[in-house]
Formats: structure tokens, C-alpha cells, sequence
């Protein structure tokens, strides 16, 4: 059963949800950044379906758990519209956004595959570990994208502050994702204590680190190339 610390970081990421979107509207940034908006908004709607599951039927419930691994790889894939945009603000002088968009639609749909042929041979809990398991390698890829996605603005010297942390914000959360994932199928008894937490506060990061940067980061806002450096 859920406590009040738990309801507390759900409302608090809905919260941030709602500001990142009206953040974006109300600064005329929405198509600029519209995979992010859009991304949001899905989170916030997402959060009212868990929520509502949850008071129906339980956090243990089938019907609840279903709908949680469900969107959340629903939710993961928009995320790579998100990383997509990002990498076509980048790159966008060299005019590769069609190419960007093939190669994320083949790798996603290459990780789906390598989702697939992990848990085939478990026939009776097919659907569901796929989900799950699509999930967990989907973030894993996120990591790797946004790492070259980095590696990309400090080569081009990119310049944009706010750009800079959204894409930062994004690799944070990526990475520590990654990582609970990864501790909890290195020790699963960690999920009933520590990753219970770990997850609801990840949920709450993305959208507080966006929601300070289109509140409080100018797009016009430019950082110093040497600020980027290792050295810096």
C-alpha cells in the first residue's frame, strides 16, 4: 500500500508536468520543442490512468501492473522523439534529419527484436516480460544515444544553454534509470526497499530539471565554448 511520501513525489512530478507544458506554450517554444511538450503531456495523462488503476485494484494487482509496464514503454518510445528533436537542433546546419529519424526508427526497432528473442522461450508470460524487458533495454539505448548526442555538441562546440541542459537533464535521467534497472536483476530483493524509492524520484527529476530550464534559461542564453571543456 502506498503511503503519503508516495502520493507526495506523484503529485509533485504531475505538478512539473503541467509546468513544463505551460512553460513551453506560454513561451511560443511548444513547436520548437514540441516532442518534450507533447512527451509531457502524455506523462501527466499517464499519471492520472496509474493513479486511477491503482485506486481500483491495488498496487499488486494484475490489471495495475498491466497498465504500469504498458505505458511506461509507450512512454520510453515517445522519449525517443524527444532524444530524435534534440539531435536534429544539433545537427540541424547539416540538414540530416531524415537520416537521424531512419536510424532511430531501425534502432528502436532493433532493440524491440533483441527484446523479443531474450524472452521467446517463455511462452506463458510472453506479453508481459516483453514489456518489460523492451523497457529496460529501451533506456540502456537511451544512455548510449545521449551520450553521442553530448559527445556531438562539445565536437560541434554547441552553444544554445538551453539546449545544453535539456539535453543534460535528459542524460541524468537516462543514466540513472539505466542503472536501477540494472540493480535490480543484479539484486532483485532491492526492489521491495531501495529501487521503491529510486524510481518515483526519477520520475520526479525530468520534469523539475525542464521545468527550470524553460523557466529560467533564455533561448537566447549562449555559454562560452571553454565552459564545455573536461578541463573547465
Amino acid at each position: 500500500m502506498l503511503g503519503p511520501m508516495d502520493y507526495t513525489v506523484w503529485t509533485a512530478g504531475f505538478l512539473l508536468e503541467v509546468v513544463v507544458v505551460v512553460s513551453a506554450f506560454a513561451k511560443s517554444q511548444a513547436r520548437r520543442y514540441l516532442s518534450i511538450a507533447m512527451y509531457m503531456l502524455c506523462c501527466g495523462l499517464v499519471q492520472c490512468a496509474h493513479f486511477y488503476f491503482l485506486r481500483k485494484y491495488g498496487v499488486s494487482s494484475k490489471q495495475y501492473t498491466y497498465v504500469y509496464y504498458y505505458t511506461e514503454s509507450l512512454l520510453t518510445i515517445s522519449l525517443f522523439c524527444v532524444v530524435i528533436q534534440l539531435y536534429q537542433h544539433v545537427f540541424q546546419e547539416m540538414a540530416v534529419g531524415k537520416h537521424i529519424r531512419t536510424a532511430a526508427a531501425v534502432l528502436v526497432g532493433a532493440t524491440a527484436f533483441f527484446s523479443y528473442a531474450v524472452i521467446r522461450q517463455n511462452q506463458d508470460h510472453l506479453t508481459s516480460r516483453f514489456v518489460v524487458e523492451l523497457g529496460q533495454n529501451l533506456y540502456f539505448v537511451g544512455v548510449v544515444l545521449t551520450y553521442l548526442l553530448w559527445g556531438a555538441i562539445l565536437k560541434l562546440r554547441e552553444t544554445r544553454a538551453r539546449l545544453i541542459q535539456l539535453v543534460l537533464a535528459l542524460g541524468i535521467y537516462f543514466s540513472a534509470t539505466a542503472g536501477a534497472y540494472a540493480l535490480r536483476n543484479l539484486f532483485p530483493t532491492l526492489e521491495a526497499s531501495v529501487l521503491h524509492v529510486i524510481f518515483p524520484i526519477l520520475g520526479v527529476w525530468l520534469p523539475a530539471a525542464w521545468a527550470y530550464t524553460f523557466l529560467r534559461v533564455s533561448d537566447d542564453t549562449r555559454l562560452i565554448p571553454a565552459q564545455l571543456s573536461p578541463r573547465s
